[in-house]
Order: C-alpha cells, then structure tokens, then sequence
C-alpha cells in the first residue's frame, strides 16, 4: 500500500484533506480513486490506515479508518557537518542518512566552508521522501545553516573528526569507544577540513577526537560512517 507524508494530519481526525503536493501525487500521478487504501504519517510517530472518499488533484480528502502510534526511540544520532559545494553530494547524505536513522542534522559553516547557502525546503524534501522509502515514523530534525562558535556554545559536548595531530590534545577515539546515545552531537568537517582553531576549540569545550578508519573520506562519506557505527551501537545495546 503506497505511503504518504503530511504533518498536519491530527491524531484524533476522522477525515482529513492532504496537501496540494500529496493530492496531486495521489489523484494525477498515481491515478488513485475513491475507495482506494493509501497510508499517510505526520513524521511524529502515527500512521493513519486511509481510503479516499474525494480524489481531487488538489485537494483529495480521505477517510481515516485507524491509526497506530510508535514510541520515538530515546537514542540521539545527531550529525552536525559541512555542507559540500556539490549539492548532489549533501542530498545523497541526507536521504542515505535518514534511510539509516539519523534523528537530527546540523549544516554546519566553518571557516573553510564551500557552501555558505542552503535551500531548506529542499533539504526537507528529501528526508520527507527517505522516511516514505525506508518506512519510518519520525522526520528528522533539519535545523538551519550554523556556525560553528555558535554551534560549539550550544552543544559543548560531543565527537569531532579532523586530520590534525594536535600536541597536548585528545587521543583519536574510535566511534563506538566514545559515542554516547544522548547528547552526542558528532561534527564533520568540510572537505579542507576544520581550521586548527575551531579543533582546538572544541576540544577546550569538552569534545573528544574520533578517527573515521585509516581511509581519507569525502565529507559526506565520513558523515555515512558516522552515522552507520552510531546505527549500529544503538541496534546492538
């Protein structure tokens, strides 16, 4: 049965008329009519098992006959990185990420930044299209384009990647020796990497330094890898 996404949708409706964008896909695309079944989520947690009782292409309406609930997970994968010049690059981590089980995503601008403008609604797109795919209740969180001193003041805790060797500073930690499920924010560099000031104000902050392996990875690859060995301590604990 197809999946839709609208986060208006209320827990308690008993009808409900889908967005311009879902009715089209819907009614024009799918050629769907009255008396089809199609399920829809909010991207917090209901699934509500539908049948179109209007197919208008605009506006199509549909009947709510149940709904089910599921518990957001309590474990945080929050990967806060740099936006690559190639936006093909940054999309393809977004949907590879969600598909994954990333619960939040922070752009993050450093001072060798190669994007310093993002479009967020399509960003927002393509974590809504993931989650349609891959089956999952809970969008992710997208928060907007952060620098990096204000990121740092306002998670001053967590996991950083970077090439340097830095005297007197943090040992390079494996993810899964260090990772915590709460409050754990990991940061990815761009491709030029973290200046050597913002590594050592992160590490002043509180910050513990992670190797990504012995491979030198593109910006978005290393964001993958993060997110894949967090994945993978939650599912195992």
């Amino acid at each position: 049965m197809r999946l839709f996404y609208d986060p208006t949708i209320q827990k308690d409706a008993k009808k409900h008329t889908l967005s311009e964008e879902e009715s089209k896909h819907i009614c024009k695309v799918l050629r769907l009519n009255i008396g089809d079944e199609v399920l829809i989520i909010n991207g917090l947690g209901s699934l509500f098992y539908t049948k179109i009782i209007d197919s208008h292409p605009k506006k199509c309406a549909v009947e709510i006959i149940s709904q089910s609930f599921q518990e957001e997970e309590k474990s945080e994968i929050h990967i806060a990185i740099a936006p690559t010049k190639m936006m093909d690059r940054l999309e393809w981590f977004l949907e590879k990420a969600t598909e994954i089980g990333i619960t939040e995503i922070t752009p993050l601008l450093c001072s060798n930044s190669e994007r310093k403008q993002l479009k967020d609604e399509r960003l927002e797109k393509i974590l809504i299209s993931a989650i349609k795919q891959s089956k999952q209740m809970y969008l992710p969180q997208l928060n907007p384009l952060t620098d990096f001193n204000t990121f740092i003041q306002k998670y001053p805790q967590g996991l950083i990647a970077h090439c340097y060797e830095i005297e007197g500073m943090n040992d390079k930690n494996k993810i899964t020796e260090v990772f915590e499920f709460t409050n754990c924010p990991i940061l990815i560099g761009p491709e030029g990497d973290f200046s050597t000031i913002e590594v050592e104000k992160a590490l002043i902050s509180g910050y513990k330094t992670i190797t990504l392996g012995a491979n030198r990875l593109r910006t978005e690859t290393a964001g993958l890898y993060a997110v894949m060995q967090a994945k993978l301590m939650i599912d195992n604990f």
